[in-house]
C-alpha cells in the first residue's frame, strides 16, 4: 500500500476495457446465431432480435438488450411522490422493513411459544391467520400474551372471520395496558377478498365498522387489499396489480361515501402483495403499484405525502412445492430478495414446509433468518431502491403500469366487485392458468426439483397435518407444481400396491452414444415418479429379454443418430415382439431412417408436453 491516499475517483476498474457499442454486441450475436446456418440463409439483426425477444404469460415483452432509451428521464427520489422508488427513505438502520412471521397453528400454546421465540430471535412483527382451521378468534389474546404490542406490530388475515378477528385484536390492544398511540399493525378487513374466496357478494359496510374499531389506534390501519388471493388463484403480474388498484379504488369510494375524507381513506389501508421467484418482475410490480396508487391519490386530491402505497409482501404460495421441499428455501430467498429490493415495508417469508403441513421450529427459523441475513449481512436493508435506474427494471415497471392501468380501467366502470360477481375475473384467471399450464407442461416454466431434476425416491417431509379448512365456493389456490405432484402420487400408489411403473431405456451402442439422451430421458420419466431401467446389449434379442425381465411394456430407444440408423429399427421391432405396447425414440424419429415412423410410436424431446407423456405412460402401465 502506498503512503499516499487513493480515492475511489482515482480508481477505474474498467480502464483497460473498451466500452462496447450496440453494433459490436449485434455482430457477436449474429456470429453465434448464424454459426450453423447455410450461406445465403443467415439471419438479419432484425430477425435475431425477434428470436431473442420473449414474452411473459401476461404479455410483457422482454428484449435481449436494454439501453438508456428504455430507462426513464424522471427517476424521482425515494420517499416522495410518486413513490415508485419507495414510500420511505432507508437510513442505514437494520429495521428497513418489518419481519412478520406467519402463524396459523390452531394449538394456542404452540402458536404463543412460536411467536415469542421468533420475536426473541429477530422477527419484528406478527402475521396472524384467524380462521376455523387456524388460530381461533377466542385465542387471539392468549397467543399474543407476552408480546410487547408497542414494539411488535400485528397484521391479521382471515378468509372467513375478518371482523371477529379484528374485534379480538382490538380487545387485545385494550387489555394490554399499552398506550393506544403506541400499538400498530393492520386489522386485515378485506370484504372483497373474502367474497372472492367464498363466492359471495361483499359487504362493504364492514369497511366502516373496521374504521371505527381502529379509530382509537392511530397507527393501526383497519383495511387490507389482499392481492395474494388473486396471485394464488393464477393472476400474473399485470392482473394482480390491476386487481389491487381496482379493489383499493372501490374501498376508497366506499369510505368517502361513508363520510371519510380521501386522505383518511388512504390512511386506512395497506396492500398485501405476492413476492414470486421472478425477482425482476416482483421488483417492478411493487414499484409500479406505488406509482399507480400515487396517481389515484393525485386524481382524488389526496395530500401528496399520503399517496404512498404501504405493501406487505408475502411469498407466493403458487411457487411453493410439496416435493423436493428444501428447494423452497431458495424460492423464499429469491422472493424475499425481490421484495426487499422492491422496497416492501413488511415482509413474510413462507416456511419451506408450508405445503407439507404446519411448519416446525426449523422451518420457521430458516424463514426468519432468510430476512435477517438479507437485511443485516447482505445489507439490502441499507440501500434505497437499488434497482432504480436499471433500464430493464424501469422498462418492466413502465410496461406493468401501462398494462395494469388499461385492465383496471376495464374493471373500474362497474366496479371490481361486480366483475368478480359476473365471472369476468374468474374467466381471466382461467385463461391465465390455461396459458401457464402449457408452459409448465412443456417445462418452459421449469419447477426445479419437480419438473426438472426430480428425485422421485426422496423421503417426504413429515409435518403435523393442517386441520380441514372450511369449504369455500370462490377462487381456488393453484400451485404450479400440483400437476406434477399428482403424477407422482399415481406412481407412488401403484408402487405401494406392488406394481411400480417402469420404463425400459434401450441404450444402444457405447456410453458416448447414448449417455446424453439416456440422462435426459431418465430425468423426464422421474418427473412422474416412474422408474427407469437401463438396458445395454449387443443384439436386438438382448433388449427384448431385458424388457421381459424389467416387467414393463413401455420402452425408449436411447442413442445417437449414427447408431439409430444401423440398429434402431431392429431393436424397436424386437421390443414390440417381446410385448412392448409403446416404443419411443429419444431424439428425432427421422434419425432411424426409412421405416422409422412405422417402427416407433413417437419420440421424447426437449420442449415436449411432459404432462401428456407421463399421463399416457401411466395409463399404459395401468398405474
Amino acid at each position: 500500500m502506498s503512503d499516499q491516499a487513493t480515492s475511489a475517483a482515482d480508481i477505474s476498474l474498467a480502464a483497460d476495457f473498451e466500452t462496447p457499442s450496440p453494433e459490436k454486441w449485434e455482430k457477436e450475436v449474429l456470429k453465434v446465431l448464424n454459426r450453423k446456418r447455410p450461406e445465403g440463409k443467415e439471419l438479419s439483426i432484425e430477425q435475431a432480435y425477434q428470436r431473442l425477444t420473449s414474452s411473459t404469460v401476461d404479455g410483457l415483452t422482454i428484449k435481449p438488450l436494454y439501453t438508456e432509451e428504455d430507462g426513464t428521464d424522471n427517476l424521482g427520489y425515494p420517499g416522495v411522490a410518486p413513490f415508485v422508488r419507495g414510500t420511505t427513505v432507508r437510513n442505514g438502520e437494520m429495521d428497513a422493513w418489518e419481519i412478520a412471521q406467519k402463524y396459523e397453528d390452531p394449538d394456542a400454546a404452540e402458536t404463543k411459544s412460536a411467536i415469542l421465540t421468533d420475536l426473541e430471535r429477530g422477527t419484528t412483527g406478527v402475521f396472524l391467520r384467524v380462521d376455523p382451521d387456524a388460530v381461533a378468534v377466542g385465542d387471539v389474546t392468549e397467543v399474543l400474551g407476552g408480546v410487547l404490542l408497542d414494539l411488535a406490530p400485528v397484521y391479521l388475515t382471515s378468509a372467513t372471520q375478518q371482523l371477529e378477528a379484528a374485534k379480538a385484536l382490538v380487545d387485545t390492544f385494550a387489555a394490554s395496558g399499552k398506550e393506544a398511540a403506541s400499538v400498530s399493525g393492520n386489522l386485515g378487513v378485506d370484504p372483497i377478498g373474502a367474497a372472492a374466496l367464498a363466492g359471495t357478494t361483499p359487504d362493504l359496510s364492514q369497511l366502516t365498522q373496521a374504521v371505527e374499531l381502529a379509530k382509537p389506534y392511530p397507527k393501526v390501519r383497519p383495511i387490507v387489499v389482499d392481492a395474494t388471493i388473486y396471485n394464488n388463484a393464477g393472476a400474473g403480474d399485470v392482473n394482480e396489480l390491476a386487481y389491487a388498484i381496482a379493489v383499493g379504488v372501490e374501498y376508497v369510494r366506499a369510505l368517502t361515501d361513508a363520510g371519510l375524507t380521501a386522505d383518511e381513506a388512504f390512511d386506512s389501508l395497506i396492500f398485501r402483495v405476492s413476492a414470486t421467484t421472478d425477482q425482476f418482475l416482483t421488483i417492478a410490480r411493487l414499484r409500479a403499484l406505488r406509482g399507480l396508487w400515487s396517481r389515484v391519490g393525485e386524481v382524488l386530491g389526496v395530500t401528496e405525502s399520503k399517496r404512498g402505497a404501504i405493501q406487505h409482501a408475502v411469498t407466493s404460495l403458487r411457487d411453493i412445492t410439496r416435493d423436493d421441499t428444501y428447494v423452497n428455501v431458495l424460492r423464499g430467498t429469491i422472493s424475499c430478495f425481490a421484495a426487499s429490493v422492491g422496497q416492501a415495508e413488511i415482509q413474510t417469508v413462507l416456511p419451506f414446509d408450508t405445503v407439507a403441513g404446519l411448519p416446525n421450529d426449523l422451518s420457521r427459523r430458516i424463514a426468519r433468518n432468510t430476512q435477517i441475513v438479507l437485511a443485516e449481512e447482505s445489507n439490502i436493508g441499507r440501500v434505497n431502491d437499488p434497482a432504480g435506474g436499471a433500464w430493464f427494471v424501469e422498462s418492466m415497471t413502465k410496461q406493468l403500469s401501462e398494462k395494469a392501468w388499461a385492465l383496471f380501467q376495464q374493471l373500474d366502470g362497474e366496479g371490481f366487485a361486480a366483475k368478480l360477481a359476473d365471472g369476468t375475473v374468474a374467466a381471466q384467471l382461467d385463461a391465465l392458468n390455461a396459458d401457464r399450464a402449457k408452459l409448465l407442461a412443456t417445462r418452459k416454466i421449469p419447477v426445479t426439483g419437480v419438473s426438472m431434476f426430480p428425485n422421485y425416491e426422496e423421503e417426504p417431509v413429515e409435518r403435523t397435518k393442517r386441520p380441514a379448512a372450511p369449504a369455500l365456493n370462490g377462487l381456488k389456490a393453484v400451485r404450479d407444481s400440483e400437476v406434477f405432484e399428482a403424477l407422482r402420487d399415481r406412481s407412488d400408489a401403484a408402487r405401494e400396491a406392488g406394481k411400480g411403473p417402469k420404463v425400459l431405456l434401450a441404450c444402444l451402442g457405447a456410453r458416448r452414444d447414448f449417455g446424453g439422451r439416456e440422462g435426459f430421458t431418465s430425468n423426464l420419466y422421474h418427473v412422474g415418479g416412474i422408474e427407469t431401467v437401463l438396458a445395454e446389449g449387443d443384439s436386438a434379442e438382448d433388449f427384448a429379454k431385458a424388457l421381459k425381465e424389467a416387467g414393463t411394456t413401455v420402452a425408449v430407444l436411447c442413442s445417437s443418430a449414427k447408431v439409430y440408423a444401423t440398429q434402431g429399427i431392429a431393436v424397436a421391432e424386437a421390443l414390440r415382439a417381446a410385448g412392448a405396447v409403446e416404443v419411443l425414440v429419444a431424439g428425432q424419429v427421422k434419425e432411424l431412417g426409412e421405416g422409422g415412423d412405422a417402427a416407433v410410436d413417437g419420440n421424447v424431446f426437449d420442449g415436449m408436453n411432459v404432462v401428456d407423456l407421463l399421463t399416457n405412460t401411466l395409463d399404459k402401465l395401468g398405474a
